[in-house]
């Protein structure tokens, strides 16, 4: 074509030199016009030429970038298998070591049992508790209480009364039982102070390793009772209140939760070191971070309806999703058209929303993102509590990284059974929430869920629920 024009425009202007004035005028004027039709033409092309040089860029780029996220993927679930392999071992070999302990044990109580002219020696050291005694006694003052213990007497009883079965020990010839109230006062109070083991043992009068047994025992327990009746996901009925409570706080409707995820601070482990480095945490506070991480789904109550713990530190926000459940429910569509709202870490999804995050936001991105903001409050007030509540979370613990994910498990079940019980807060405890929020790579996934969130941004600007803190 272009060299079609060309000619053609050539032979124009030798046809010209043998016409009048004005023929000439016309003849120069649509050779003119010609020349940039060819300049035009020569434009398109090179155009269409970059446009497809720039198309096989990008998915060359974007191939290299789906090989390599995959291949993190796959190093990090390998990871995971091999640690999880490992801490099956070491399960493994503490059952052994309790058998042969307990084993000992009963030789050694049936040898005390056949000489009863030999005194018996002591078995337990005489330590003092009086501190729980006096806590324990009816009289003390329940202001005293819930400032120990983070909630009321009445509620730490029904704890009680709900762990009983699984936590009572009997007595035997050897030593009385720990009571299941001391049992469970030395958990929460561990939880609640994150004081070291030691000064938990001088406070309850019982020995460093017991006070260590009972936290991991009241622990479990508390996951495998308490998890599912208090940390579990919205009926219907409950997941319409969230909805009506949510769209009256920002105005977007169909949203059933808000999403926010932790560190936890965690010592060094022994194995895979790297995995669990936080290099953010790290920068910020000038020593070396380790950490696992805290993903959790809160209602507008600020109770969690859904937690995954325990992936490593150096995993991003957006691949912790990933891993979790809640990611194949809402890729298997079992959402149900509702929507959870999250922070600017996360991708945008067919069932997540997250805010603008380009430069040169419009009003209505800008009245959008407030109320996303006014969302995620909700979901970092829930996790300041948490963290304040339960100061174990804010200092690494002296617990193996296999069982930190149920001691954190057990958090989060006292968290909501506190939150469901009207339990007051010491707003002197909030805790000042520091993780960073970084834009994943693939931030926008969906085209469908750029053109539901554009539409939820304009109905609240053009609909009056939009706020002008940004005019």
């Amino acid at each position: 074509m272009k060299f079609f024009l060309e000619s053609l425009a050539s032979r124009m202007l030798e046809d010209s030199s043998e016409m009048g004035p004005l023929a000439k005028r016309r003849t120069l004027r649509k050779s003119t016009i010609f020349k940039m039709l060819v300049v035009l033409v020569m434009f398109e092309e090179k155009q269409k030429k970059d446009q497809e040089e720039w198309d096989r860029n990008y998915k060359l780029e974007r191939k290299l970038f789906e090989k390599s996220h995959k291949r993190k993927i796959e190093m990090a679930m390998e990871y995971y298998n091999r640690m999880q392999e490992y801490y099956n071992n070491m399960d493994d070999m503490e059952i052994c070591r309790l058998k042969r302990a307990r084993f000992a044990a009963a030789a050694v109580g049936a040898a005390v049992s056949t000489q009863q002219s030999i005194q018996r020696r002591l078995w337990v050291k005489n330590r003092s508790q009086a501190w729980w005694q006096q806590c324990n006694h009816p009289d003390f003052p329940d202001s005293e209480f819930h400032k120990s213990f983070r909630m009321s007497r009445a509620t730490f009883d029904h704890i009680c009364e709900e762990l009983n079965s699984v936590v009572a020990k009997e007595d035997t010839m050897l030593r009385a039982a720990i009571p299941v109230s001391q049992r469970v006062a030395v958990c929460i109070w561990r939880l609640a102070t994150g004081e070291p083991l030691r000064l938990v043992s001088k406070r309850f009068g019982l020995g460093i390793s017991t006070c260590h047994k009972l936290v991991l025992e009241v622990c479990a327990a508390i996951r495998s009772v308490l998890l599912p009746k208090y940390v579990h996901w919205p009926s219907k009925d409950r997941m319409q209140g969230s909805m009506k409570e949510f769209e009256r706080i920002s105005g977007i409707p169909r949203v059933i939760g808000a999403m926010y995820t932790t560190h936890i601070p965690i010592i060094a482990p022994k194995v895979n070191v790297a995995l669990y480095f936080n290099k953010r945490h790290t920068e910020r506070n000038q020593r070396t971070s380790y950490s696992i991480t805290l993903q959790g789904i809160v209602d507008n109550t600020g109770s969690f309806t859904d937690v995954c713990i325990g992936w490593p530190g150096s995993m991003s926000d957006d691949i912790v999703l990933e891993k979790s459940d809640l990611f194949r429910w809402g890729v298997n569509g079992y959402l149900n058209g509702a929507w959870l709202v999250g922070s600017s870490s996360y991708p945008l999804l067919d069932w997540l929303l997250v805010p603008y995050v380009q430069r040169n936001l419009t009003w209505t991105q800008h009245a959008f993102n407030e109320k996303i903001s006014d969302i995620q409050k909700i979901a970092k007030d829930a996790f300041s509590r948490l963290k304040g509540r339960w100061r174990c979370l804010e200092k690494r613990t002296e617990v193996k990284l296999q069982d930190l994910p149920v001691v954190l498990g057990a958090c989060c079940v006292l968290h909501n059974i506190c939150e469901q019980h009207n339990e007051g807060f010491d707003p002197e405890l909030a805790f000042q929430l520091v993780d960073d929020e970084m834009c994943p790579e693939r931030y926008l996934r969906s085209r469908s869920s750029m053109q539901a969130r554009d539409s939820i941004a304009h109905n609240l600007l053009h609909h009056a629920h939009a706020g002008t803190s940004f005019l």
